[in-house]
């Protein structure tokens, strides 16, 4: 997967030319945003500067930054960047409205030639830069986009006027009924090195393999796919990708097939890393079937499985390795269970993965468990060190060889807390975590489950938590935020409380500091919220920019105007969960009280969505 391209910065050869950024904000009360604009002595400084080295230094700033902050504020510098000869980079994932319009003049359409990277998360932003469509055909020089929260009845169309793309990152808002019809677009691409495919389907089962048919082979070298993928289909994906290097698909699935499915065998030479998670319909004699025709040159080998016993077998898993993956130098795998007689079984036969072959690759596992709130679940997973992101930590048990570190989980961004029981842990650390989720609400015997996440984690450099458990009480999830000065995007699965307790909550001195110190934009509330409710969160919350939220129906229009009125930051609003009977009502409302000027609003996905 390709990121957005990195400059390292020049900071000591700008401080030698004594440039100094320096800037002040004003409001824009109409569109309720911040716009930059340099201070006089800032102006002056800026304006003694030749042309050359002026580029120079806007080669090192973000293009957003450039054209809010220096396109209007003189025929020199309007000029200067018109003519601009450097490779835009463009992320529009976080904008308002008023700013995207103005962005979309000046910067999108007379600058088209010169975007290298486009980013797109607004489902409102590609009916407005695409239309017609015809106009993506300027993007001449595009070679990485990146579709997040877009309908896929736009790719179609787009994706056949980009043939220099290289990179591509698709996230289509909708369900796909048949991703092959995508899948060939993509493959179709000539100069398309990476990509990485995620989407939903009504359901998963459904979904049909490969059947379509290629002019030419394909000329991708790395593929994610995130979504379910079947089976029957890999003989067709390798002879479609001759020069595939990576391969990850989050969700295989395939049929028991009697007799076993045979494939024709293909040597990827090129394959090298390979990263799957298995659906239950996948047992390790599948798996070895897809390793005997396809996987022989693998060198790193990521692998996820959930309540099969069939890879819990040592012995088996060193036969498959020894003939079938002679290359392999990283094995990595993860067997999850919410099976009692599974947690049995690796009690019992995990020992078998201490033999002299493990150890001669120095390669070991833990064992990972609850034995008291939710004893049929846990984990088997490989260790020495830990390679993954995103990581799943059982409160309670942890069962090894003595050969983990404390030091072993330097590569965990994303953590995934379970268990009833919270405790302090010596044991267990991760340094790097900056988004978690909460599964459960951890009570503890002595002090609290906040001192217990203490322990494993630095709540400080968090930005990201999903509180995804309806009994973690408020007064608690407040004292979390107020550990976390860094976060910037929360969800939170409420639970009602009545208006008095709302109001004592909102006496406080924990509230009334969290709503003056907390930096949350992004706001998800999992719950169907009253119009107190409301008001509670955008109070708490001042300053977000982005709401996603369940309402009472019935007080569609009073929480409308409440929001519209009171929150000054935000600019997309999302009711989730809602009939399209509500769209027009809503609009109408919006006009009739002139809440907003310059607005749009959909309905997607049972969800209706307005942006201004």
């Amino acid at each position: 997967m390709y990121s957005f391209f990195c400059r390292s910065c020049c900071k000591q050869n700008i401080m030698e030319r004594g440039i100094k950024r320096s800037s002040i904000y004003h409001s824009d009360y109409n569109n309720k945003r911040l716009k930059l604009k340099p201070t006089k002595s800032v102006r002056s400084s800026l304006e003694n500067l030749a042309n050359e080295t002026l580029i120079e230094v806007f080669e090192y700033l973000d293009i957003n930054d450039v054209y809010f902050g220096f396109f209007d504020l003189n025929n020199r510098f309007s000029s200067l960047l018109i003519y601009l000869q450097i490779p835009f980079q463009i992320d529009l994932s976080k904008i308002s409205k008023s700013e995207f319009d103005f962005y979309n003049e000046n910067v999108l359409r007379e600058n088209a030639h010169r975007i290298s990277i486009l980013r797109l998360s607004n489902p409102f932003a590609i009916d407005e830069i695409f239309s017609p469509v015809h106009l993506i055909s300027n993007l001449v020089n595009l070679e990485e986009l990146i579709f997040d929260q877009i309908h896929s009845k736009y790719l179609h169309q787009i994706l056949k006027y980009l043939p220099r793309l290289r990179a591509l990152i698709l996230s289509p808002i909708d369900l796909i009924s048949n991703p092959n019809i995508l899948l060939k677009e993509i493959f179709c691409l000539k100069q398309l090195k990476s990509c990485q495919f995620t989407y939903r389907t009504k359901t998963n089962e459904s979904i049909l393999p490969i059947d379509f048919e290629l002019i030419e082979p394909s000329s991708i070298e790395s593929l994610t796919i995130n979504g379910p993928f079947r089976y029957e289909s890999f003989e067709i994906l390798f002879s479609y990708l001759p020069k595939l290097r990576s391969l990850s698909i989050d969700y295989l699935l395939g049929e028991h097939h009697h007799p076993p499915m045979e494939f024709a065998p293909i040597e990827s030479k090129d394959l090298k890393f390979l990263s799957l998670n298995l659906h239950r319909s996948i047992v390790f004699s599948q798996f070895q079937t897809l390793a005997e025709n396809f996987f022989r040159h693998v060198e790193i080998l990521h692998l996820s499985t959930s309540n099969d016993i069939s890879y819990s077998r040592a012995v088996e898993w060193e036969t498959l390795i020894s003939c079938f993956m002679p290359n392999l130098r990283l094995f990595d795998i993860q067997n999850s269970y919410t099976i009692t007689l599974n947690r049995f079984i690796y009690v019992c036969k995990g020992g078998d993965f201490r033999s002299k072959f493990w150890k001669g690759k120095q390669w070991f596992f833990l064992h990972q468990y609850d034995p008291i709130e939710h004893g049929n679940s846990g984990q088997f997973y490989s260790m020495n060190p830990y390679r993954r992101k995103y990581h799943t930590y059982h409160w309670q048990t942890e069962v090894d060889d003595g050969s983990t570190k404390n030091g072993d989980f330097l590569t965990v961004k994303q953590l995934n807390i379970c268990g009833k029981k919270a405790i302090r842990s010596s044991m267990t650390y991760f340094p790097n975590v900056t988004e978690l989720t909460i599964k459960d609400y951890g009570r503890t015997y002595l002090g609290s489950m906040l001192t217990a996440l203490e322990s494993i984690l630095p709540l400080k450099q968090l930005t990201k938590i999903d509180i995804n458990c309806n009994d973690f009480p408020v007064n608690q999830v407040l004292n979390l935020l107020s550990l976390t000065p860094n976060l910037i995007s929360l969800k939170w699965t409420f639970q009602s409380i009545d208006c008095d307790q709302l109001k004592s909550i909102k006496q406080s001195q924990t509230y009334r500091t969290l709503s003056n110190t907390n930096q949350i934009k992004n706001l998800q509330i999992c719950h169907c919220c009253s119009l107190e409710e409301i008001r509670f969160f955008i109070h708490l919350f001042p300053r977000i920019e982005s709401l996603r939220t369940g309402i009472v129906r019935k007080e569609i229009i009073p929480i409308t105007q409440c929001i519209l009125t009171d929150i000054d930051h935000l600019f997309f609003f999302h009711i989730t969960d809602i009939t399209r009977t509500y769209l027009p009502k809503l609009n109408q409302f919006i006009k009739s009280e002139h809440l907003l000027e310059n607005y749009l609003i959909k309905f997607i996905d049972q969800d209706i969505n307005l942006w201004w």
